[in-house]
C-alpha cells in the first residue's frame, strides 16, 4: 500500500530567503509535502550557515530551519542567473523572500509587482517593520525587535530586563507566514488568482505583546518582571522544596486553589484565609503566601512535591536543562526525534507540531550550497 499523499505535495515553493524567519516558515511547508527550492548566494549561501558549527561543523540553527530543501546557487543580479529565476517563477506556487530593507523592490521581486506578471502565484514579503512608517527601510534582526516592542520591559527581573532565550521575533513572524501562505493557497483555490501579502517581524511581536501592552494601557503601569514568576497569577513559579530542589506549578481557579490547600499542604482551612481569597487578593499579599507555601514544602523532597501536585490535578513542571529535555521522555516515548541526512552526516530534527495519524512529514536531508543545481537546471533545459 502506497504511503498517502502530504497535503502539500505537488505545491512548489521559490524562497529567497536567509537567516530564519522565512527558512522557517519554508521549512514548514517542506515538511508536509512542498518542493521548496532554496536561493542561495554561490559560495557562502545563506549567512545563516555560519551562526555556529557546533553540528559536525554545520550551524545548528540551519539544519532546524532548512531541512527537505533544496538549495539552489544564484547571484539574482547577474542576468543569466536572473533567467534561471524568472524560469523557475513561471512554475513557481508560491515566492517567499526577506532580502534588506528595499532591494526586493530594486530588483523587480517584491509581492504586488509578482503576481502582476504572475496572477496565480502567492507571494511574501518578509520584512522588519513592514512598508510604509519611519521605520520601514531599517533594519532588524529578532533582539533589536524584541526590544522595540517592549519584550524587554516585560521580560527578566525587576532588578534587569532579559531577551527571550529563543529567537521569539523571528518564529513568531516565520509560523505568520507560514499561516498567510495556506490561506492563500486556500483563496486560490476558490478563485484562481494568486495574492501578494506581507509580514514584518514588528507586525508579528505587536499581535504576541498585545496582552502586555493592553494590561498598560488599563492599569497605567506595564506587567512588572518577575523573573520566573508568573506577572499577573499567584501561585504560579517556582518554589523550594526542603532538599533544595525546585518545583514549578500554577494554580488558575479557586478550585485548584482549594484542591492545592487541602491535597498538597494538607492545610484545607488556608483555602478560606482572607489574604488568599481570589488571585487579585493573592496577588497583593504574595510574600505571604509564598512563605507559606515553602513553609508547607520544607519537610518534603520536590519529588514528594511533585507527586502530591499530580495527585491533586495541579499542573506541575520540572526546571530542566537542555540535556534533560534531550533525554526528555515524552519526546522519545512517542519517537519525537528522528535522524535528518546533512553534509556532515545525519544530525537530529525533531517532528513538526502538527501529527496527522496516518501521514508522516518529510523529514529530508539538510542541503550543501548549491547541492541542487545540476538537477534543477536541467529540469528548465538550461545546461548546467
Amino acid at each position: 500500500m502506497s504511503a498517502p499523499e502530504l497535503p502539500l505535495s505537488g505545491i512548489t515553493v521559490v524562497s529567497l530567503e536567509q537567516a530564519i524567519a522565512a527558512p522557517l516558515a519554508t521549512r514548514h511547508l517542506a515538511d508536509w509535502g512542498a518542493r521548496v527550492i532554496k536561493i542561495e548566494r554561490p559560495g557562502k549561501g545563506d549567512f545563516c550557515r555560519d551562526y555556529d558549527a557546533v553540528l559536525n561543523g554545520l550551524s545548528s540553527q540551519f539544519a532546524w530551519t532548512n531541512r527537505s530543501k533544496q538549495s539552489l546557487a544564484l547571484d539574482v543580479k547577474a542576468p543569466s542567473d536572473r533567467r534561471v529565476l524568472d524560469a523557475l517563477l513561471e512554475r513557481a506556487d508560491v515566492f517567499v523572500q526577506n532580502l534588506a530593507p528595499g532591494a526586493a523592490a530594486r530588483l523587480g521581486l517584491d509581492g504586488a509587482r509578482l503576481v502582476a506578471r504572475h496572477p496565480r502565484l502567492i507571494a511574501c514579503d518578509v520584512s522588519g517593520y513592514g512598508s510604509g512608517g519611519p521605520y520601514s527601510h531599517k533594519k532588524a534582526y529578532d533582539l533589536l525587535v524584541q526590544c522595540e516592542t517592549g519584550l524587554l520591559a516585560v521580560n527578566g527581573t525587576e532588578e534587569a530586563p532579559a531577551k527571550c532565550g529563543i529567537a521569539v521575533a523571528d518564529i513568531a513572524t516565520g509560523m505568520y507566514v507560514l499561516n498567510g501562505v495556506l490561506m492563500a493557497l486556500l483563496h486560490r483555490a476558490r478563485t484562481g488568482k494568486g495574492l501578494a501579502f506581507e509580514v514584518s517581524l514588528f507586525d508579528a511581536m505587536t499581535e504576541w505583546m498585545s496582552y502586555p501592552a493592553l494590561y498598560t494601557k488599563g492599569a497605567g503601569h506595564r506587567p512588572r518582571r518577575t523573573g520566573t514568576r508568573h506577572a499577573t497569577i499567584a501561585p504560579y513559579g517556582p518554589f523550594r522544596a526542603g532538599d533544595g530542589g525546585t518545583v514549578f506549578f500554577g494554580i488558575q481557579n479557586e478550585r485548584e486553589w482549594a484542591a492545592f490547600c487541602a491535597e498538597v499542604l494538607r492545610d484545607p482551612a488556608l483555602a478560606a484565609d482572607p489574604r488568599f481569597a481570589g488571585n487579585t487578593r493573592r496577588m497583593e499579599h504574595r510574600a505571604a503566601l509564598e512563605a507559606r507555601i515553602e513553609q508547607g514544602f520544607a519537610p518534603l523532597t520536590a519529588a514528594e512535591v511533585l507527586a502530591r501536585l499530580e495527585g491533586a490535578a495541579i499542573a506541575n513542571a520540572r526546571l530542566n536543562t537542555m540535556e534533560e529535555f534531550l533525554a526528555h521522555p515524552q519526546l522519545h516515548a512517542r519517537g519525537r526525534v528522528r535522524a535528518v541526512p546533512s553534509p556532515v552526516g545525519e544530525v537530529p530534527g525533531f517532528l513538526p507540531a502538527i501529527t496527522i495519524p496516518g501521514m508522516a512529514p518529510v523529514m529530508g536531508g539538510v542541503p550543501a550550497v548549491g547541492e541542487h543545481n545540476p538537477a534543477i537546471l536541467r529540469e528548465l533545459g538550461i545546461d548546467p
